[in-house]
């Protein structure tokens, strides 16, 4: 769990600033791709929690690796769409993270307060119930300590950039145009 979390709330973002310096122009700078790498990452992220998911992943190392990679990329993606909104387009990336954030935060609850272990995978291993359940609540906390916090402060980074951006050109700011010009 610490390990895709890392990837996906750490490693992600530091990749897409490093590579938004090199790149001339954004490439997910629009609102249909930020919508779609917005989804496929959760879909990603809540179809590898799944139970039958989870124990085919401890079973299988390719699997285990392919679900970081996949989380990996599906991240790299989200973050890069994040960071080539700009202007007024910015509302869309802000909310972007609002959703991904709090459906984060539901995916920890659920791991948190489930009343039973969901994954039943470490009982493989010889893990008892007791140890299971205490894992299973312990990778919640995480995700609901680091998730959306990385969520929601780039959230109010961004949101501050526009908002100090809209002050500097106010002729900018009262001019939408979906095109993005």
């Amino acid at each position: 769990m610490a390990t895709h979390i890392i990837l996906m709330s750490a490693l992600a973002p530091f990749l897409a600033v490093r590579s938004m310096r090199f790149a001339s122009a954004p490439v997910l700078a629009t609102g249909r791709a930020l919508a779609i790498v917005t989804a496929a990452q959760l879909a990603l992220l809540y179809a590898w929690h799944a139970p039958g998911a989870s124990a085919y992943v401890e079973r299988h190392p390719t699997a285990h690796l392919l679900m970081h990679a996949s989380l990996l990329t599906a991240a790299l993606l989200f973050w890069l769409a994040i960071l080539g909104d700009s202007g007024v387009a910015r509302w869309r990336g802000v909310a972007a993270l609002a959703i991904t954030g709090k459906l984060a935060c539901l995916l920890g609850v659920l791991l948190v307060f489930a009343p039973r272990v969901l994954d039943t995978s470490a009982a493989s291993w010889g893990a008892t119930t007791e140890t299971m359940l205490a894992d299973q609540r312990l990778a919640g906390l995480l995700m609901l300590a680091v998730c959306p916090a990385s969520y929601v402060l780039s959230g109010i980074f961004i949101a501050s950039r526009w908002l100090l951006d809209m002050e500097a050109n106010p002729s900018r700011a009262r001019t939408y145009r979906p095109d993005g010009a």
